[in-house]
């Protein structure tokens, strides 16, 4: 599964958290339940944004990511390119 970072305009703060791509978090309320945090002084009902986590952003190109795989890259070769 993906890992998605939620940022809360409220208060600042970033969450990183993994689930499926068909889920999304859309208040800080959701967020901290699914990533067993307390809510703190932000109300629950408070928007977040999902953003594009930089872990996510490692993974290569028609590759597998940083747990193995054959890389692939833009010329399907094990270069990473």
């Amino acid at each position: 599964m993906p890992t998605y970072e939620y940022y809360c305009e409220a208060n600042g703060q970033s969450v990183d958290v993994v689930h499926a791509m068909s889920t999304e978090m859309t208040t800080w309320g959701e967020l901290c339940n699914i990533a067993d945090i307390a809510c703190g002084e932000t109300q629950p009902d408070a928007p977040v944004i999902r953003q594009l986590s930089a872990i996510a952003s490692l993974i290569p190109k028609g590759g597998t990511g940083p747990r193995g795989g054959t890389g692939g890259g833009c010329c399907g070769g094990g270069c990473g390119c």
